[in-house]
């Protein structure tokens, strides 16, 4: 789905957001339209408004027009001062002249994600795939900026099959992710997903074949065995191995691989610290999925998403 409403950071180097903030009279003509815009805000003042370099010009975003929710106290300060030295998006409300002179524009980052609220986010339904862009990681989820710095949640457990300590090991701050609509909460909020999106149990172990050596990372050592993350969506079990442990490079002996029981079996060759990551490979490049089924034909254990739009 092709859409206007981006993550902040997505607009800045646009011809069309470049050609907005061209001239004074680009900067009015796009406060004619309400149209969205994008600049990076250069500092947050003692009254927490919103500085930002126009090019042309200097924008201000007054305290109350910096976020949703700011003006009744639902959404802190914070949410303000962290934005400094990044992208904000805005609306133009109006260009006026200072006391000295000087043109300036006072802008809405507000109306733009309302904007974005009323004619996007609103609009999502259950098993619509979108773009985000990661903005936050807490132990129990990464949070992510889905259209005008509006904000949704990525649990941790759909992050990916493959499970891991935090969302830290798979997810960087600022990186661009694609994710998928969980779940429309009662209060507008949404739920995201990302596992759907990282293929199957079969489409990752036939990357895969038995003799082969590769790379992994240690997710989880038990005391019947070593768990060992070959793909983001896969993870095989390794014989137990002194001197292992989570977080550790490991090269792994594919023993075998069966998908009935949808399992792959492994022996560690060799495990180091290293900096390690999965590359994130999306077998799904559609633009919605109404199910998902991890599980192969004929495995005992049933694994999968049904995405209810009702």
């Amino acid at each position: 789905m092709m859409t206007k409403f981006f993550p902040e950071g997505w607009l800045s180097d646009t011809p069309q957001n470049k050609k907005g903030m061209h001239t004074p009279v680009s900067i009015s003509e796009a406060a004619g339209r309400a149209d969205i815009l994008e600049a990076t805000a250069y500092m947050c003042d003692s009254d927490h408004n919103l500085l930002v370099n126009l090019g042309c010009m200097k924008g201000i975003i007054p305290r109350d027009e910096g976020a949703i929710g700011i003006s009744d106290g639902s959404v802190r300060d914070i949410a303000l001062i962290s934005r400094v030295g990044k992208p904000v998006c805005f609306t133009v409300k109006s260009v006026q002249t200072d006391e000295n002179g000087k043109m300036y524009a006072r802008l809405s980052r507000r109306e733009a994600q309302q904007i974005c609220r009323d004619e996007f986010i609103s609009k999502l339904t259950p098993g619509q795939v979108i773009s985000a862009r990661v903005t936050h990681l807490e132990s129990f989820g990464a949070f992510c900026d889905i259209g005008c710095g509006n904000i949704a949640l990525l649990p941790i457990d759909s992050i990916s099959v493959s499970r891991f300590s935090h969302p830290r090991d798979r997810f960087s701050v600022g990186m661009d992710i694609r994710v998928v609509v969980k779940q429309i909460m009662p209060d507008g909020k949404i739920l995201l997903t990302h596992k759907e999106l990282l293929g199957t149990w079969q489409q990752n172990a036939d990357l895969l074949s038995a003799g082969q050596t590769v790379s992994g990372i240690v997710r989880s050592v038990e005391s019947y065995g070593v768990f060992v993350e070959i793909t983001p969506n896969l993870a095989g079990l390794a014989e137990s191995k002194s001197g292992v442990y989570i977080g550790q490079q490991a090269s792994v002996y594919i023993k075998s691989i069966i998908p009935e029981k949808m399992k792959v079996k492994l022996i560690i060759i060799d495990s180091f610290d290293g900096d390690y990551s999965s590359d994130v490979k999306y077998f799904y490049e559609g633009e919605r999925m109404d199910e998902w089924v991890y599980s192969p034909i004929g495995a005992g254990k049933q694994i999968y998403t049904q995405f209810n739009s009702d």
